[in-house]
């Protein structure tokens, strides 16, 4: 996986078969979000069936760059079960070929750039999702071209060599972004307030003044506080961001100006829309088949699933109950037993409280 700082594009190869995805992302740097978000669009299903690129590999091979060294990228990799290999630095010695990263996804960089980016001296993509659109009907071109060594195309060269057990599934958007969290140590203010990247958060009261661990997620909205050990929230915002526009703009210097003029006299020259749009529409391949899928096994890290223990899920339970669980018949903690031998899952525990033992104790 590569990020192109100029243009803004990632792009995620297949080393055997050369089949590319790629996506246009508004960023400023090498963005973890921004790599995370094109890493789940990667490996999830299209919604377009003819690019069936999916599944989750068992390695990534990426530069050493401040994405591969990110600790909360590196910690979404594990939990997906992928390796994540970077090349090593240039060596000295003679006999140590370095390896290298960026010739296999720099080349096919260079021929979007040359065979698709060059349009947009005719017609610029008004927004960022008109340009993915481009870009997708582009690729589906550059993967139907042939393989650099067999007989057939770089689509079909990936559709003839599935591993023997399948296609390893992705898990869903919402479990994926519970993965991207990252311990921060903090201090909690007087009046019982955290301020992250501008938002207020009101956590507890016994928390002020002590230093916590704050687990924020890159795409949560939700903040989780630890302390010791225990762990508190889920809290909201209380207040929102710094208002934008605030500042003066600078003055555009004379190199700015220069390429603005440029952009003027680029939008002059003419090309048909049909060029970028795929108009008239091209015959589409008759019945691509589907890869095999394993089952994606959630290692669930935050305990949002299950219990760990059968102790924890009774102390869950009187909680719930507002009660200790000696006041209970004989008959009822025994029910309690076998279920907590049963299943741990939160979900069948509570639906368990609220249906049957809930209206006992009412009666």
């Amino acid at each position: 996986m590569r990020k192109r700082d100029q243009d803004r594009a990632w792009r995620l190869p297949n080393d055997r078969s050369g089949v590319a995805y790629q996506e246009y992302h508004g960023v400023y740097g090498e963005d973890v979000e921004a790599a995370l978000r094109f890493l789940f669009a990667a490996m999830a299903p299209k919604p377009d069936t003819d690019f069936p690129l999916q599944g989750r590999p068992r390695m990534l091979y990426m530069d050493n760059g401040p994405i591969a060294r990110s600790g909360v990228f590196q910690h979404v990799l594990r939990y997906l079960d992928i390796e994540l290999r970077t090349h090593l630095p240039r060596s000295q010695a003679p006999r140590h070929a370095t390896a290298r990263a960026k010739g296999k996804v720099e080349r096919p960089f260079r021929t979007v750039k040359e065979m698709h980016e060059t349009l947009y001296h005719f017609h610029e993509p008004e927004t960022e999702q008109e340009a993915n659109a481009w870009l997708r009907h582009f690729l589906r071109r550059y993967n139907q071209m042939p393989h650099r060594t067999a007989d057939h195309s770089r689509l079909d060269d990936w559709l003839e060599h599935f591993p023997p057990e399948g296609l390893r599934a992705m898990c869903e958007w919402e479990r994926f972004c519970t993965f991207a969290r990252e311990p921060e140590r903090r201090k909690v203010a007087n009046d019982a307030r955290i301020a992250v990247d501008g938002v207020l958060y009101q956590v507890d009261p016994n928390l002020v003044g002590e230093t916590v661990i704050l687990w924020w997620g890159l795409f949560d909205q939700e903040l989780y506080v630890e302390h010791g050990p225990q762990r508190y929230g889920p809290y909201h915002p209380v207040g929102g961001p710094i208002p934008l526009h605030r500042y003066r703009r600078f003055k555009k210097t004379a190199a700015e100006q220069r390429a603005e003029r440029l952009e003027a006299l680029a939008a002059q020259l003419v090309l048909p829309r049909s060029a970028l749009t795929g108009l008239p529409e091209e015959p589409r391949r008759p019945g691509l088949p589907s890869p095999p899928l394993q089952p994606f096994v959630d290692p669930d890290p935050f305990q949002e699933i299950a219990y760990p223990t059968p102790v924890a899920a009774k102390l869950a339970i009187a909680d719930y109950l507002a009660m200790p669980l000696a006041k209970l018949s004989t008959e009822q903690r025994m029910a309690i037993e076998d279920l907590l031998r049963q299943t741990l899952r939160k979900q069948d525990i509570l639906t368990y409280i609220r249906t049957t033992l809930q209206p006992m104790l009412r009666r």
